[in-house]
């Protein structure tokens, strides 16, 4: 029997994503389809609402593979529209403290457990599955939470012995901007920053995740060798935009070539 990614995130096995900030229907098809084995929908910097994130979702399912959606803000109803539009997980910004990261949790599961909302939509077979779904998102629904702030760094360990915290994930941008640096990924801050990091992220018994935003071979190998399992790799604007500037480059060197 196939493990439920779920599964093997917690077993801390290498998975590899990837990252969407457009809305469009045809190049979410495109990426499920590349072979990555999740698939994020963000909806906190992406140009992506949650009734364009509905559709992208279906899409991603049915490519065969798993949608994850990167909610805007760590609050219940965000959580829970995600879910009930059949994510099979979230990823929740800004979680600076255990508290935060419980409340999270709260949100993503129904009673007793947490305190989800309970209603039918995609995810319950529009009425006709919910029980089903009930026990299964028991099971497998997946909440990471992202450390992207000094504060939660000082806490990580704290807020990843929140019971039904599955993982996390860093944010290195938001993190530099933390330690008043944005950007500087080199500042000595940072690299402190990052570097406690990379401890939880060999010893903790949960999986680190971390997104290598700008593809990056030499990168993402570095980070798996840091311990780093749950792998965000590119996205589809960023794909899309080094692909052109990429190409076009290439274009006006044969046409300088034909030129003299």
């Amino acid at each position: 029997m196939l493990k439920s990614l779920r599964s093997r995130i917690l077993d801390k096995e290498l998975t590899l994503g990837s990252w969407l900030s457009f809305g469009y229907p045809y190049s979410a098809e495109i990426m499920a389809k590349a072979g990555f084995e999740w698939m994020v929908i963000d909806l906190e910097h992406g140009a992506i609402d949650m009734g364009e994130a509905r559709s992208l979702i279906q899409i991603i399912d049915l490519a065969g593979c798993t949608p994850l959606v990167r909610v805007a803000v760590n609050e219940p109803v965000r959580i829970k529209q995600a879910l009930d539009a059949g994510a099979r997980g979230v990823i929740v910004p800004m979680v600076n403290t255990p508290r935060e990261a419980e409340a999270a949790v709260k949100a993503a599961y129904y009673p007793p457990a947490g305190s989800r909302g309970v209603g039918l939509a995609r995810a319950q077979d529009y009425g006709f599955g919910f029980e089903a779904y009930r026990v299964e998102a028991a099971a497998e629904t997946i909440v990471i939470v992202q450390i992207e702030h000094i504060d939660a760094v000082r806490n990580l360990d704290a807020i990843l012995a929140v019971t039904g915290v599955d993982g996390f994930m860093v944010g290195p941008y938001d993190l530099s901007g933390s330690v008043g640096h944005p950007g500087d990924f080199n500042h000595p801050a940072v690299r402190d920053a990052m570097k406690e990091v990379g401890r939880v992220a060999k010893e903790a018994s949960k999986p680190a995740g971390y997104h290598v935003v700008h593809p990056d071979r030499e990168l993402l190998k570095a980070k798996i060798d840091e311990g780093f399992t749950l792998i965000a790799y590119g996205d589809d604007m960023v794909f899309f935009r080094e692909k052109v500037a990429t190409e076009f480059a290439g274009a006006k060197t044969v046409l300088g070539a034909r030129t003299k």
